[in-house]
Parts: C-alpha cells; sequence; structure tokens
C-alpha cells in the first residue's frame, strides 16, 4: 500500500475544495427562494406576494454578482473562504426583505384608503431605520475585518462587506420600486400570478374559471387581510407565556446555565489548524496524513536551511561560521542532530580524505561535480552560476513536535537562532506557514472581537435615540459571542483564521437579532414593561424569526460539503444565528420587562 503527497499537494487540494461547492450553490438559491416563497403566501390570490419574495432573493443574487464583479475588476484577490460568502449574502439580504414585507402589511392595515407615497413614506420610516442599523453594523464587521494579519481574512471580509453594501442599496431602490408596482397591481384587484382582473364582471363564470384565475371558487372579491397568523401567535400566546414570573424566573435560570457552559468552553479553546483539515474528505492527502501519524510520529518537519547570500564558502572561517551555526540549530531540543544532511560537511569530509586543497575558489568549484557524482541529490541544494554560488541549502530533522504549542515554540526558536548567526540564514518548510497562524490567531482575534464590538456599540448610540437600549445591545453581543465561542469548542471547532473569520461576523449578526426588539420595545407606547415586550414580540418576533430561518437555510448546505473549511463556517454561522435569535426572542425581552 503506498500513500503519497507532493510538496504542491496542499495547495492544490486547498484551491480544488472551492469546486466542491459550487453545486451546493443552486441548492441554496432553491432553498431560499422556496422558504421566502411560503412565508410570503396569503390565503387571497390578489395579495399573493409570491413576486415580492422571489424579487427579494433576486436582489440578494445581484448584490453578489456585482460586488463579486467590483472586487475581482479591483484585483482582490479569490480565496477559498470566499466562496463561503454568497452563502451568507444570501440569508441576510433576504431578511432585510422580510422586514420591509412587514413594515408595509402594517403601514397598510394602518391606512386603508391612503396613497402609495404616503405609504412607501410610512414603510421605510418604519423598515429603513432597522434594515440601515443591522447593515452598517455588518458592514462594519467586515471592515474592520479587514484591519487582520491574515490575507485570507483580508479577502472575504472585503468580498462580503462589498456585497453588503451592494444588497443594501438594492434592497432600498429596487425592492422598494417592486413594492410599488406590486401595491398597483393588488389596487386593480388583479390576480398574483396572471394579472388578470379578479373579480366584478366575470363573477357569473364557472367554478373552474374562478379557481384558476381568481384562486378561490367563491365569488367575493377578495377583502382586506388582517393580522398575519404568526403575529398574532406571538401577540396572543407568546408573549404572554414568556411574561408569566415563573417562566421569568426559568429563563434566567436558562440563561445562567448558558453563561456558565460558554465560560467553561472558552477555557478550554484549541489553536490550531490540523493539516488534514485543508484537504477535502476523499482527497489522497488524508491517508497519507494518517499514515505518517500512525508510523512516523516521532519525526516533525524536515526543515531547510537556507544560505541566503552568496559567501566565500573556499573560505576556511567562513565554513567554520556555517558550522557553528548548523550545530547552534542542531542543538535545539526539537532537532535530532543524527539526522541533519549537509553537502558542506560531505564536501569538507571527501577533500579531506582525498587531500584535496578545498580553500582556494577554483579548486572549490571545479571538484564540486565530483561530490556531485557520489551523492547526486547535492546537485540540488547548491544553485551556482559559472564561478560564483548563490545560495546553498541542507537540511535538518525535527523530532517529537506533537502539539500546537510544540509546532509555536520550535519555529520561535528556529527562527531565533537563525537570526542570532553570523551568516545570512533562512529556515523553511511548506507547514510553516500554518504554523505561524498559531504565533498570531489568540491576540489577532481579540483585538478583532474588541474593536468591531465597540464600533458596533457606537453605531447603535447614534442609530437607536435610547442609551438603555444600545446598552442591552451590548450585552447582546458580548454574551453571543462568549457562547459562540465556548460552544464551538464542544463541537470540536479549533480557533484557526476560518473560525476567527466567524467569530468577528458573529458580532455583525448578534446585533441584528436584539437590536430590531429592544429598539421596538422602546419606542412602544404601552405603559407596562410586559405589554411593551408582548407588543414588541407581536411586531417583530415573526421578521426575526423569518429571518434567522433564511440565515440558516442559506448556510445548512454547507453542512453537506465535502471540506472542512465549509462545514466549520456552517457550524459557527448556525452556533450565532441560534444564540442570536434566542437573545433576541427569549432572553432580552424577558430582561427588558426586570427594568
Amino acid at each position: 500500500q503506498v500513500t503519497y503527497f507532493t510538496s504542491l499537494s496542499r495547495q492544490q487540494e486547498f484551491e480544488g475544495n472551492t469546486k466542491s461547492v459550487i453545486p451546493l450553490f443552486s441548492i441554496t438559491y432553491f432553498l431560499t427562494i422556496t422558504f421566502s416563497i411560503v412565508s410570503c403566501l396569503r390565503q387571497s390570490c390578489v395579495r399573493n406576494n409570491v413576486w415580492l419574495a422571489c424579487c427579494g432573493v433576486v436582489s440578494s443574487g445581484l448584490a453578489v454578482l456585482s460586488s463579486f464583479g467590483l472586487m475581482l475588476f479591483c484585483g482582490v484577490p479569490f480565496v477559498v473562504t470566499v466562496a463561503n460568502a454568497p452563502f451568507l449574502i444570501l440569508g441576510v439580504g433576504v431578511d432585510d426583505m422580510f422586514i420591509m414585507i412587514a413594515s408595509w402589511e402594517q403601514s397598510s392595515r394602518k391606512k386603508e384608503k391612503s396613497d402609495v407615497k404616503s405609504r412607501l413614506a410610512e414603510t421605510y420610516g418604519e423598515a429603513a431605520l432597522s434594515v440601515t442599523i443591522t447593515t452598517l453594523t455588518d458592514v462594519l464587521a467586515f471592515f474592520i475585518g479587514t484591519w487582520t494579519a491574515f490575507p485570507s481574512v483580508r479577502s472575504f471580509c472585503l468580498y462580503a462587506g462589498t456585497a453588503f453594501v451592494f444588497c443594501y442599496i438594492y434592497t432600498m431602490t429596487f425592492f422598494g420600486a417592486i413594492i410599488a408596482l406590486n401595491h398597483k397591481r393588488e389596487q386593480g384587484n388583479r390576480h398574483w400570478l396572471t394579472c388578470m382582473r379578479v373579480g366584478g364582471d366575470q363573477a357569473q363564470k364557472s367554478c373552474l374559471y374562478n379557481a384558476c384565475c381568481i384562486g378561490t371558487c367563491s365569488r367575493e372579491s377578495s377583502q382586506p387581510e388582517g393580522e398575519h397568523p404568526m403575529s398574532i401567535f406571538f401577540k396572543k400566546y407568546y408573549g404572554p407565556f414568556f411574561t408569566n414570573k415563573w417562566i421569568k424566573l426559568l429563563v434566567v435560570l436558562l440563561y445562567g446555565t448558558y453563561l456558565g457552559g460558554s465560560i467553561y468552553g472558552c477555557t478550554q479553546i484549541r489553536e490550531g489548524i490540523d493539516l488534514r483539515n485543508l484537504a477535502s474528505d476523499g482527497s489522497y492527502v488524508i491517508p497519507y496524513y494518517d499514515d505518517d501519524d500512525k508510523y512516523f510520529s516521532a519525526y516533525g518537519p524536515r526543515v531547510m536551511v537556507v544560505i541566503t547570500k552568496s559567501v566565500d564558502y573556499w573560505n576556511e572561517t567562513v565554513r567554520l561560521g556555517i558550522e557553528n551555526c548548523t550545530q547552534n540549530l542542531e542543538s535545539i531540543s526539537y532537532v535530532d542532530k543524527n539526522l541533519s544532511e549537509s553537502w558542506l560537511r560531505a564536501y569538507s569530509e571527501l577533500a579531506k580524505r582525498g587531500s584535496i586543497n578545498i580553500n582556494d575558489k577554483t579548486t572549490f568549484i571545479s571538484n564540486l561535480p565530483i561530490l556531485f557524482n557520489i551523492v547526486p541529490s547535492f546537485k540540488w541544494d547548491v544553485n551556482k552560476t559559472q564561478d560564483e554560488i548563490e545560495a546553498s541549502r541542507f537540511f535538518i530533522q525535527t523530532v517529537n513536535v506533537i502539539s500546537a504549542v510544540d509546532e509555536k515554540n520550535l519555529l520561535n526558536q528556529l527562527r531565533e537562532t537563525a537570526k542570532q548567526c553570523s551568516i545570512p540564514l533562512m529556515v523553511y518548510h511548506p507547514a510553516f506557514i500554518y504554523y505561524d497562524q498559531y504565533l498570531v490567531i489568540v491576540q489577532n482575534t481579540i483585538q478583532n472581537v474588541v474593536v468591531a464590538a465597540g464600533a458596533m456599540l457606537i453605531v447603535s448610540l447614534l442609530l437607536i435615540p435610547n442609551p438603555l437600549c444600545c446598552l442591552w445591545v451590548t450585552f447582546a453581543i458580548a454574551s453571543v459571542i462568549v457562547g459562540v465561542a465556548g460552544f464551538m469548542t464542544f463541537w470540536n471547532v479549533n480557533l484557526d483564521s476560518i473560525s476567527m473569520i466567524n467569530l468577528v461576523i458573529c458580532i455583525g449578526f448578534s446585533v441584528d437579532f436584539s437590536a430590531h426588539i429592544s429598539y421596538a420595545f422602546v419606542t412602544s407606547g404601552e405603559s407596562s414593561a410586559n405589554e411593551r415586550t408582548i407588543e414588541a414580540l407581536s411586531l417583530l418576533g415573526y421578521p426575526v424569526l423569518q429571518g434567522a430561518v433564511s440565515t440558516i437555510l442559506g448556510v445548512v448546505v454547507l453542512a453537506a460539503a465535502k471540506a472542512y473549511i465549509f462545514r466549520t463556517f456552517f457550524k459557527i454561522m448556525f452556533l450565532v444565528i441560534l444564540f442570536g435569535a434566542l437573545h433576541g426572542l427569549v432572553f432580552i425581552p424577558v430582561f427588558l420587562t426586570f427594568f
């Protein structure tokens, strides 16, 4: 049985990941459109919002196209992680659409006979603030994410942030226009699909005709629709259930458990990426890593030490300097000095045995072919022109590199030792780029999360005219981040550059859910706290729920992906949305009633 691996394997497998995710994209679109249509269905054939739902999804799709086009035009590199972005934007764009539709339907209940202008004005007045806050926070979270040390994270944040901006523009312009056109059709009492007139003069036609063109067999024309059944559920059952004092106590206990679990999880967090996770599941790389672990786990990476400048190898002091450096590197606890391989040592030995004097430039260079005849592989270790040696390299073998901490220490020790050497040296191994993550990942994540959370607080202070409400939003952000970071550990997700992106996104999303509900609570006209909570929930409970479900539908397909990157993305997004919705629909409403 042979398992194999080349120096390019890691990169090629990593790039192959993107292609595997493209087919999933069409499934996501299908799911999102279906969900939007189902949640916009109405019994009356005139008030059916199917076209609104389709156009909402289309506007998200347009946003993806526009932003990707713009970014590729500007030459921002398209990295594997960017393939996650469309799934995300779809879910979020659809949220904005639901909030717009909810506001529009409300304005229609308030002013039955008013004109389109004043109703759209009212819709924008209500919805635009919510949508603007959430878009601003998401975009800010992404653009703050571009300050990181990881180019892949930077790319992802640029793509996603721009897509959100486009999504906002399209929702505010394109979608508003669609609402107005749809209203015109409703005013003319036309069927949602065929745009035929409904009711009036064709009332005497057969039942079959009515069912096809009117959508209902009965003869009456559609009367104005009442509240959505889900809003009634939130108002009559859900709200009062959670304002009961025993249930409130239960919620507080639940929250305590949640927080305790999260904080415990945060202390157990593991950093570092397992290299086999970079390949997709069926890849030939994985059995190689498994065999490597099983039979050769004692050996770490074979590190290449390069002498980067042209030095005088024929000068004895230079040779001693190089030997000295090599011995320093070999004295590191992670290096086995019996397994080093150096062409210079071999050459010196050969010269001693054949009593050739290599302290002279011409002899040194003219006798090298003898060495290459004995050990042909040394030819690759010396980069020589006619009469110069531009650069050369030797290898040292590392051992007992088991955990991420070992990898971190090894890297630091090797680099330190190379830096102190009198000869210009560089240490290199293809895996070092991954070890480098450990050096900065924790501080980078914390810095990003703190900066982003601060920015969210400022945004909510500017846009939500109530300081108390902002405190709640900030509290929700902190609570969701701790939850996601904690439960991420229980779900076997390490802290690496991939999950770091998600933690930054997480901030933007946790705002979405709680901002809507707390804003509705603060602006409510009711007298008692309990009634305010019930009103806020009946108003925005359903759109928030819709938003959560649509975002999860957007990323749920990724759970089936063959690559770890996309699965991680799904896991963290799922946690973010789950905890965000929990805060928005359970914890925050209950806590608001206490204060």
